[in-house]
């Protein structure tokens, strides 16, 4: 297993990187379609909101656009599972790829957690 890095900007780009080539090898039948569309725009959102939060020059900038990375984080963590769910054959091969995108929105949450504590002090 690869170690996983601690940048998180990082570990996001490479888990929308992951997204995007699940998205290439799965049957494209009508269901299948509709969920790499869903898929494909929730994760690359996360990515972009993620570099967004990087150039912020207020904390209330960052706070909302890593709010953001944890909403569209959470929306594919969704369409992941159905995915999974409903491409049996994949299952397996989906576990670390859902594993990881769980990982990253609690990374992302306590990123929020602390910057919220911070802002108050």
């Amino acid at each position: 297993m690869l170690e996983k890095s601690h940048d998180i900007h990082e570990r996001i780009y490479l888990f929308v990187v992951r997204v995007t080539n699940l998205t290439k090898s799965l049957p494209k039948i009508p269901q299948n379609l509709i969920l790499i569309n869903q898929i494909t725009r929730s994760a690359t959102s996360m990515g972009a909101n993620d570099q967004e939060a990087d150039g912020t020059e207020t904390i209330k900038d960052f706070l909302h656009c890593y709010t953001l990375v944890r909403k569209e984080g959470k929306e594919t963590n969704y369409w992941l599972r159905l995915i999974s769910d409903t491409n049996p054959t994949f299952t397996r091969r989906m576990k670390d790829l859902m594993q990881e995108g769980q990982e990253i929105v609690k990374i992302v949450s306590t990123i929020i957690i602390r910057t919220k504590r911070r802002k108050q002090i």
